[in-house]
This record gives structure tokens, C-alpha cells and sequence, in this order.
């Protein structure tokens, strides 16, 4: 299809003009990127309307107001004024787990008359929930939104955030349908019958060879999606694994610990000094901006350019950028060692990743394990509460997932979006970047270790000076302590050698 370039002008912002959109999942990390870039890049456009249930005893008014004290919107909130943004985003109380959205017949009316673009990206990433509830946000929530949206009279097209890792039996996935593990309208009404302690119970028979809920739930929302292609617009995009902001608005946020971020900080502090993975595997992530940019020229051009045969996208960075696990995780321990400190490290940063389960665990049984218990003694016997061993136990049930998707392997086609790039003028590959180009990787480590220490664990950079020293302090303790370690270990072995050829000779 020939495509105008327009002269060079931006003709993404443009198409959402007086446009209104429906956000599901606008408080979680993909969520609030993508509110803060359309808010930024996209002023002309509509209202945007944002379902948001009731949380820990704050209102979804309330939450909307967390969401703008966020450092991410700060550039925006000077640009456009807070006031502003607030008056152009409409609370929708609701949630996405009950019946009808749990929206008010009048809210209901309110997105059915006015919305015309629908992000549906509220899930539970928690790869160990449990399946019921994973079926009831993941994929009951999809088909929700999905009759929500056959209701929308101005309807122009209905985007579901799924993942590219939801389909693990292909080891090459493209864009394009799969079948689901099951059928999904099957699953949601058994698991709707049944107690939670009885879908327990049968959840491993259930996924089969789908490692957990997660991509399980993922897969069946995706294959609701399909099915309701004859009836709505609708397209799904499939990110890969989402990571902190590459430059906008801030360089390297991140509002969680998910993913390599927190493989980065556990390995910093200290505390992370094994891992059973395949060090020269590699993860495909994506950086947030990079994904919310994609999603708004895939909606350019299926909206704007009418380009209804582009349903499936793949938000995926490998075929260009390919960081192996031992990659980031030796990246990180050099910044924290040698430029961007963590305070109150519990060790020097070091360990390393190992092939065999049994390595591994031998490892973090005198690494993690014994450390763990012998520093939450000592906090007892100071009068603080243990914390390490629960750290410990918390890092071993997320390796539990991460091993499976750390050894193994899998490449994915992005020939859309790859289509897409050939179709925007140099102004929009700049206002929506969809490449990699200029993307330094050390840089973009040191600018996630920095914002984590910032956002994530609170730490200010006048205490920079302290960490620097504390980190050489550990050098010193690190060194010491294997220097002990091994002559005792040769001591005694050769001891032992010295005994047994001195019984053979006598």
C-alpha cells in the first residue's frame, strides 16, 4: 500500500484528534506510560477515559491523582499544566474481574456514545497467580471489554495488549493467530462453577506444558480477540518483555522491580550471587517508551490509513539488539561497583550463573542460604527483625519462573512493524521511535540503575559519596573472606594428603 509521507509533518498525533479513548490498566507501568505519551505527543486529542477500580482503600479519583504525582509526568505536567490534564482524563469507576465492568449504566452510556479507540491493557502479570484469578482479570476481563466494545457506536478500533511470550510451544512466533490451549469460553465458565482451592487443584493438569498462568490466561484472551475480529476492529499487539524507558520522558524509569531491573538491583545489593540460566541465552525486552510509541502508529495506520490486514503486531527488539543474561547481569555489577553505588549492599557485588540445577543450588546453599541465616541472627540478636531469609525465599520462587524462560529460547517476526517503519517521514520516527537506532546499551544500564535508585529504592544522590565507600569497604571484606576460605580449604585438604601418604610411607 503507498503511503503519502505528508511532506515530512506529523500525521500520528493528528489521527487522534478529537478522538476519545478507553484505557484499561492505566495505573499499571505500560498503562501510565501510555497515558503520559498520548497527554504528551497527541495534545489535540479527546477525552481520555480511564477504568479504575477502588484500591486499598483509595478511590479511583484518588488513584488518578497518584498516577499524575508520578515523576514520570512531570515533563508533560510543565508543559501543559496539571489542571489541564486532569480536566482531559475522565474516571471510569469499574474493574475488569466483575460482571458488566461493575460500571454504572450511565458511565456505560457515557464510553458507548463518545469512545472510539479502546487499549484494553489491564492484566495480572504475576506469572505464579493463581489460575482462577488469572482467568477471571486475563481472560473473563477480555471478553468483558471485548462486549464493551461491540457497544461502542464510533468504534474505531479495540487494541489488546497481550505479550509475545504467550504461545512458548513455538520457538519462531509470527504475526499472526494461534490456536489456544483451550477453549476459552470453556475455561472461563469452569473456573466461574468451581472454588478456588478445587481449580488449585487441578491447575497443573490444566496448563499441561504451559509453564504457568499467566501465558496460559494470555493465550485464551488472545484467541477471544480473534474470534471477535468479524464483529469489531480489533488488533492485538504483543510486546515482548517491557523494561524501563529508554529517553522519554525520563531516562530509565521504571515505577517495579520486574524483569532485568530487579536481576539488576538484587545483584547489586549483593544479595542475588547465583543463577541457574543459560548465560548465553537472551531475553527480548522492550523499553516502555519504544512499546506506547509503537502502539500509536499501529493505531495510525490501522485507523488512519485504514490498513485492516495488519491486525497482529510484534512489539519485539532481538532481531537488532541481542543482550544475553550473563550480559546484563555483568553490566550491572560493574556500574554499581564502579560508577552507581547501591547504599547498604550486603555483599560485594559478584557470583556468577551457573548451567546444572545442581551447581546452582549448591551455590545458593552457601551463598544465599547459610548468609541468610547467619545475618538474620545476628538482626535478632539486636532487637531488628529478620528479613533475609523472606528476601531469599521470595528470590527463589521468582527463579522458579525465571529458569524456565532463561533456558530456553525464542525468536520472534515483526514484518509489520518492521512495515511500518518504511512509512513514517523522519518527524514521526523521531516523535514515535519504533527503532533502535542510537540505542547504547551501557548507557541505557547506567540510566535503569540510576532511575531505580532514584524511584524505585529511594536513594538520593548525596548519598552516593557514603555507598562509594561502603562498596570498597566490601571489596576489602569480599577479598578477605575467600582469601580465608580457600587457604583454609587448602590447609586442611592438604593436611589430610600429607596424612594419608604419610600412613601409606609408615
Amino acid at each position: 500500500m503507498d503511503v503519502d509521507l505528508n511532506g515530512g509533518r506529523d500525521r500520528i498525533a493528528p489521527m487522534f484528534k478529537d478522538r476519545n479513548v478507553l484505557i484499561t490498566g492505566g495505573t499499571g507501568f505500560l498503562g501510565k506510560a501510555l497515558i503520559e505519551k498520548l497527554l504528551r505527543c497527541c495534545p489535540e486529542i479527546g477525552q481520555i477515559y480511564l477504568l479504575v477500580r477502588a484500591k486499598k482503600g483509595k478511590s479511583p479519583r484518588q488513584r488518578l491523582e497518584d498516577i499524575f504525582a508520578n515523576p514520570l509526568f512531570e515533563t508533560v505536567k510543565g508543559m501543559r499544566g496539571l489542571d489541564t490534564l486532569i480536566s482531559q482524563c475522565t474516571v471510569i469507576g469499574g474493574d475488569v474481574t466483575e460482571p458488566e465492568l461493575a460500571i454504572s449504566p450511565e458511565d456505560r452510556k457515557l464510553i458507548t456514545d463518545n469512545v472510539s479507540i479502546i487499549y484494553h491493557c489491564a492484566a495480572t502479570i504475576r506469572f505464579d497467580e493463581t489460575l482462577k484469578k488469572a482467568v477471571m482479570l486475563n481472560t473473563r476481563g477480555t471478553k468483558f471489554m471485548i462486549d464493551l466494545a461491540k457497544q461502542c457506536k464510533k468504534l474505531d478500533m479495540f487494541g489488546y495488549v497481550s505479550t509475545s511470550y504467550c504461545h512458548l510451544n513455538e520457538k519462531l512466533l509470527l504475526e499472526k493467530p494461534y490456536p489456544p490451549p483451550a477453549d476459552p469460553h470453556k475455561v472461563i465458565k469452569a473456573v466461574e462453577w468451581l472454588e478456588e482451592g478445587v481449580v488449585d487443584g487441578m491447575t497443573k493438569k490444566i496448563l499441561g506444558d504451559c509453564p504457568n498462568t499467566y501465558a496460559y490466561t494470555k493465550a485464551l484472551a488472545e484467541a477471544l480477540v480473534v474470534e471477535s475480529m468479524d464483529e469489531i476492529p480489533a488488533v492485538i499487539f504483543r510486546p515482548s518483555i517491557v523494561i524501563p524507558t529508554w529517553r522519554e520522558p525520563i531516562p530509565g524509569w521504571t515505577d517495579n522491580i520486574n524483569g532485568p531491573v530487579g536481576l539488576l538491583i538484587g545483584a547489586g545489593k549483593g544479595v542475588i550471587r547465583s543463577m541457574y540460566c543459560n548465560s548465553d541465552g537472551y531475553g527480548d525486552y522492550l523499553p516502555v517508551d519504544f512499546a506506547v510509541s509503537a502502539m500509536c502508529v499501529c493505531t495510525w495506520n490501522y485507523v488512519g490509513n485504514k490498513d485492516y490486514k495488519r491486525n497482529i503486531y510484534h512489539l519485539v527488539s532481538s532481531a537488532e539488539i541481542k543482550v544475553s543474561w550473563e550480559g546484563i547481569i555483568e553490566r550491572g555489577k560493574w556500574i554499581v561497583s564502579n560508577k552507581i553505588p547501591l547504599n547498604g549492599v550486603l555483599w560485594y557485588p559478584g557470583g556468577s550463573m551457573k548451567r546444572t540445577r545442581w551447581e546452582h543450588n549448591l551455590a545458593a546453599f552457601f551463598f544465599h542460604w547459610i548468609p541468610a541465616f547467619l545475618i538474620d541472627c545476628l538482626l535478632y540478636c539486636f532487637g531488628y527483625k529478620p528479613i533475609l531469609w523472606r528476601i531469599h525465599q521470595r528470590i527463589a520462587k521468582g527463579f522458579e519462573v525465571f529458569e524456565y524462560y532463561a533456558n530456553n529460547q525464542w525468536d520472534f517476526d515483526n514484518a509489520t512493524v518492521l512495515y511500518l517503519r518504511t512509512i513514517i517521514n523522519e518527524e514521526e520516527k523521531v516523535k514515535f521511535k519504533i527503532d533502535a537506532g542510537g540505542v547504547e546499551i551501557q548507557e541505557y544500564f547506567e540510566n535503569c540503575i540510576r532511575a531505580a535508585r532514584w524511584y524505585i529504592l529511594k536513594e538520593t544522590d548525596d548519598t552516593i559519596p557514603a555507598a562509594r565507600r561502603h562498596m570498597r569497604v566490601m571489596w576489602w571484606v569480599d577479598k578477605i573472606c575467600k582469601t580465608l576460605i580457600y587457604g583454609g580449604l587448602i590447609y586442611y585438604i592438604g593436611k589430610a594428603l600429607y596424612s594419608l601418604l604419610f600412613a601409606s610411607v609408615f
